[in-house]
């Protein structure tokens, strides 16, 4: 099954060729007798150049076909008969209407233009519209003009065009150099001034110094006695850098050498001089910035930059920082050196104290009893020793007589009477150790006394003995603990200025108001964008 195609069909009205004649002498009537010819083709008028530009733009956009197809039949609802999907848009746009907003491609009959085509008879209720020949109403806008659009009309309108870019460019190129020179080359332009024709002069002085200790090299090696010194470690070092930057160094310097009159002067500019008046944390912040010390940990090198305004000054000033660390330095171990030597002393003079204390409560003891009990008691137990070695010769004597059947009665009475003798003397022996005598004590004790006196004396000598072995140990620790401070690098005065470097700080004031431009630039336009959104 076929279907036969469909075509809609108008009538177009055409006017009749006009007669050939003269040419009329009114050129309105002449363009006006020429409009069928125009809209027909025949004429290029201005605007249909117009229209074939905004074509070729629109082409040039980039849309898509669904773009183009939703574009026709928004036109075709608005009553407009375009050429072509790009000449849709264009009539659209020309209209007020975008033909690509949500609203309009959603809204598919307005009421108010159904009511008019109703009236027109081109909409009937109930029924699709109705392609009638409709009278074509001659207007002034739709007839060709009398002046050509030339390709020296386009070039110079395009040359206003590029002169209009060009002005606007040279008046943002203006005000751009203009913020520059508000805001980055006129203080860079003061600052180079300043640096150039105002700043004094300061002169440097530098000097290296390094902290050693007097403990020797060590390790028994064949080169250890050639090594005098070792470096200190770097906590020394460290706190000897903080003491010169400190207020006590800046105190004392102003004390002795005036360091707040020098930098008081009125030859100094008014930048970098002090107020006679100036507090001491105004002072010291002038010192921190003029004394630049800087600690080397891998060469253990001190390294110390004084700046002054006359060469004399800062090397004055250097030297006498320099003497201040020397006393620092030897302040540091002063108080471990005083330390160990009070404590070995104290020790040595408390063993002496008990040894004395001892000895005396030994020769109290021996006076007290007249006597050592020590050599009483060894003679009374070597005399017991005795008689018990003579009672166990009787007993045994008198024991071989009683095992004869017939002993002579007078030798073993004889023999009984020494046994009894010999152990009433022991007896007396015994009770001359355990019974007390006249100073309330029995031997026994006394001899305790007197051996617990000597024990004390000889815990009293090993002590007074460690305690002097210890003095001296300790004389000869804080000998070897004690640093010292050498200069390899002697202050000397400079004759020709340091500072202020004008070329560096020229340029470094540049950059910096630079970067303060870019910065607050960038941050300006991000408020204006996002205030914009």
């Amino acid at each position: 099954m076929t279907t036969k195609p469909k075509a809609k069909k108008f009538r177009i009205k055409r006017s009749s060729p006009p007669a050939k004649g003269p040419e009329p002498e009114n050129p309105q009537a002449d363009d006006a007798g020429a409009a069928p010819d125009a809209r027909s083709g025949a004429v290029e008028s201005p605007r249909e150049v117009a229209a074939e530009t905004d074509i070729d733009a629109i082409r040039r956009e980039g849309l898509t076909g669904r773009q183009l197809r939703m574009a026709r039949r928004m036109a075709q609802k608005h009553g407009l008969v375009p050429i072509s999907d790009f000449d849709a848009v264009r009539q659209l746009r020309l209209k007020g209407i975008d033909p690509f907003q949500a609203s309009n491609m959603l809204e598919l009959v307005v009421p108010g233009q159904q009511e008019a085509e109703a009236e027109t008879g081109t909409v009937l209720p109930g029924m699709g519209k109705i392609q009638l020949p409709q009278t074509v109403k001659p207007a002034s806008a739709q007839l060709p003009q009398t002046e050509a659009y030339t390709a020296d009309r386009r070039s110079v309108e395009i040359t206003e065009i590029q002169r209009d870019i060009s002005r606007r460019r040279h008046k943002r190129l203006m005000l751009l150099l203009a913020r520059l020179s508000a805001f980055v080359f006129l203080p860079t332009l003061l600052a180079g001034w300043y640096y150039y024709m105002i700043a004094t002069p300061m002169y440097s002085t530098k000097s290296e110094f390094l902290i050693q200790s007097a403990d020797g090299g060590g390790g028994g090696g064949p080169l250890s006695g050639l090594i005098p010194a070792q470096l200190a470690n770097s906590q020394e070092s460290i706190a000897v850098q903080s003491y010169l930057t400190s207020k006590d160094a800046m105190i004392r310097l102003n004390e002795e050498l005036g360091y707040r009159q020098h930098f008081s002067q009125p030859e100094i500019d008014a930048i970098q001089r002090l107020d006679e008046d100036a507090t001491n944390e105004a002072v010291h912040k002038v010192y921190k910035k003029n004394i630049k010390i800087g600690y080397d940990p891998t060469e253990g090198v001190v390294r110390m930059e004084v700046i002054a305004a006359s060469p004399q000054a800062a090397a004055d000033f250097s030297q006498a920082l320099i003497s201040y660390a020397e006393e620092r330095v030897d302040a540091l171990s002063q108080n471990i050196r005083n330390d160990a030597m009070a404590d070995a002393q104290r020790n040595l003079e408390t063993a002496k104290l008990e040894r004395r204390q001892a000895q005396e409560n030994l020769i109290r003891l021996q006076e007290i009893y007249s006597a050592d009990p020590t050599e009483q008691l060894a003679a009374l137990r070597s005399q017991i020793t005795s008689y018990d070695q003579q009672l166990l010769e009787k007993k045994l004597a008198l024991q071989a007589m009683l095992d004869n059947p017939r002993p002579n009665q007078a030798k073993v009475d004889g023999a009984r009477g020494d046994v009894r003798r010999l152990e009433n003397l022991l007896k007396e022996l015994y009770a001359r150790m355990i019974e007390p005598d006249a100073s309330g004590l029995s031997l026994v004790q006394q001899s305790t006394e007197i051996e617990l006196s000597r024990a004390d004396l000889a815990t009293a000598d090993a002590f007074l003995q460690s305690a002097l072995q210890g003095e001296k140990q300790s004389a000869l620790e804080a000998g070897r603990q004690v640093r010292y401070l050498t200069v390899p690098v002697r202050p000397i005065a400079s004759d020709a200025p340091s500072y202020p470097r004008r070329f560096e700080n020229t340029i470094l004031a540049f950059l910096i108001f630079s970067g303060i431009y870019l910065m607050v630039s960038l941050t300006s336009s991000i408020l204006r964008e996002q205030v914009s959104n």
